[in-house]
């Protein structure tokens, strides 16, 4: 499958899932070209085509393609500047992980052995704005590491060394999230110990190699 077949695929998925409605989000590809794929502006994920693909260099000149560049642009010009072992960027309102983000609720990590494993700390960024230079800074001081954000007031973002691998890891900050507000209806949440957290970064490094603080 083409790199812009996978692209679409992921953005059918990311619909359907729920992820986004209307015309919201924004996903990318870094190419071998060194150029990024994205979504146009104004388009609904569930009905993305071929034509709806924008080719961009990495000053934001249209390559190929035509439409409105998506006003998110620098977010994933900054995560394709700043981190080489990233591939893909995807930006979503899912509804649980952006009810954190938007109640100013971190999502903790201390709970479930595959999360820390496999997406980190999940941080989340101050309020910016959309389109503004200040979106990209509010993951300035975690950009180096994470994996998943959450955007105060905004939705949440993850990144991937290909579209699937950033898709999956939407896929479980959203279940955590979901899973993580009803164990709180049910009464709390059973937190893990500091030391079995310690020994689940020591794999998560070695195995993942995502390192954590």
């Amino acid at each position: 499958m083409l790199l812009v077949e996978q692209l679409i695929d992921v953005c059918h998925r990311v619909y359907d899932k729920g992820f986004v409605s209307a015309f919201d989000g924004n996903l990318s590809v870094f190419t071998q070209d060194n150029t990024i794929l994205i979504t146009r502006s104004g388009v609904c994920k569930g009905a993305v085509l071929l034509e709806d693909i924008l080719e961009i260099d990495l000053n934001g000149n249209v390559i190929s393609g035509s439409g409105k560049v998506s006003t998110e642009l620098k977010l994933h010009q900054f995560a394709y500047a700043y981190r080489q072992n990233v591939f893909a960027v995807i930006h979503t309102h899912s509804a649980y992980a952006t009810a954190f983000a938007s109640s100013k609720n971190e999502i903790i990590n201390d709970v479930f052995p595959e999360v820390i494993l496999s997406l980190g700390k999940i941080p989340l960024c101050k309020y910016a704005t959309p389109s503004t230079d200040d979106l990209p800074k509010s993951l300035q001081e975690y950009i180096s590491e994470g994996w998943a954000y959450l955007l105060e007031n905004h939705g949440a973002v993850t990144l991937g060394t290909d579209i699937y691998d950033a898709y999956y890891k939407m896929e479980k900050l959203e279940h955590t999230a979901k899973i993580i507000s009803i164990a709180r209806c049910l009464g709390g949440v059973n937190r893990l110990s500091q030391g079995k957290i310690d020994e689940l970064k020591s794999i998560s490094e070695k195995v993942y190699g995502i390192k954590q603080n």
